[in-house]
């Protein structure tokens, strides 16, 4: 997959964004970013687009910014002079998409149909865009065109909202969702970006999910463990449950028989997809990650992983929900 595209999955959601006036760009690149979607795919809807790209991509060097709804190979070079990252069109265009292979600038075009993703095949692309999703058929139409074509991947957008959204990013063929609900023009033209901020962290919120699992609290011995599982549980009426390393009272407090990682124990944070977390966290926000501490189900999949740092004495993992 090409780099950009690599970049775009880590984020997992691409805000699809219509700017009537220039002036708009950089507040709402801020908003952006601040909220945890360094991310816009600026539609050529309107006059303003090649020049908000412009404005978006200086004012924020570190956001992946593309075009959207490209028509015509002019708006191609329009939009790549401005600074855009990556092309998406809302069909396959043939000659739109060999114009852009042909000089290396990544495209993205939209399909919804088995012989629109054999020409793609044809022209070498890896990722399509399902288009408009909801209205195509969904999840399910990506699913059933999905089996024959093993190796192309989908970026569903029309009709994504925090509703749909997980059950589009569960499915392993969908890279990232496009859509605009955390953009909405009228937000942007009355300049309330501030409350773009709050809606693009809340979406990053819904894709991710974090929630503590438990708590893990380092003893000196198994005695003092169960000493204070015991006094947890009857404190709070949980269960005590007695584990070959630890016990647990619940399920949100583990009291470990010896020192764990972290120099005072360990918080467990669950999340709706850990791999997506990970390089959501990784990419965006700079997070390293202990390889050494994964560990893998059966099937060869990522079920947990701890942070390298420390924060406030506990060493921090994630898990799957």
């Amino acid at each position: 997959m090409l780099p950009v595209l690599e970049t775009i999955s880590k984020i997992g959601i691409v805000p699809v964004v219509k700017l009537d006036d220039a002036k708009d760009a950089a507040p709402l690149a801020d908003a952006l970013c601040k909220g945890g979607l360094p991310c816009a795919e600026v539609t050529f809807r309107t006059d303003a687009a090649a020049e908000s790209i412009a404005i978006m991509s200086k004012a924020h060097p570190e956001m992946t910014v593309g075009a959207g709804t490209v028509l015509s190979t002019a708006q191609v070079d329009a939009a790549v002079e401005a600074g855009a990252k990556f092309i998406v069109s809302p069909g396959l265009n043939p000659r739109i998409v060999k114009y852009c292979v042909d000089r290396n600038i990544p495209i993205t075009p939209g399909t919804n149909t088995p012989s629109e993703i054999d020409t793609a095949m044809d022209f070498g692309l890896e990722v399509v865009k399902f288009f408009p999703a909801e209205q195509s058929g969904g999840l399910a139409k990506i699913k059933a065109m999905a089996a024959p074509y093993v190796n192309m991947k989908f970026m569903p957008t029309g009709g994504i909202n925090e509703k749909n959204l997980l059950s589009y990013l569960d499915f392993p063929k969908v890279i990232a969702c496009g859509g605009s609900w955390m953009v909405p023009a009228d937000l942007i033209a009355k300049g309330e970006f501030d409350r773009i901020e709050t809606m693009t962290r809340d979406a990053v919120k819904t894709m991710l999910g974090f929630e503590i699992a438990h708590v893990g609290v380092n003893n000196d011995s198994e005695d003092e463990a169960k000493k204070a599982a015991e006094r947890f549980a009857f404190l709070f009426g949980m269960p005590v449950k007695d584990g070959n390393s630890s016990v647990f009272a619940g399920t949100a407090a583990e009291f470990l028989k010896a020192p764990g990682l972290g120099s005072k124990g360990h918080i467990a944070i669950r999340t709706n997809f850990i791999d997506r977390a990970v390089n959501y966290m990784s990419s965006v926000l700079g997070a390293e990650f202990d390889e050494s501490s994964a560990k893998y189900d059966d099937k060869g999949r990522l079920k947990a992983i701890y942070l390298k740092e420390e924060i406030g004495g506990f060493a921090v993992h994630l898990v799957n929900k």
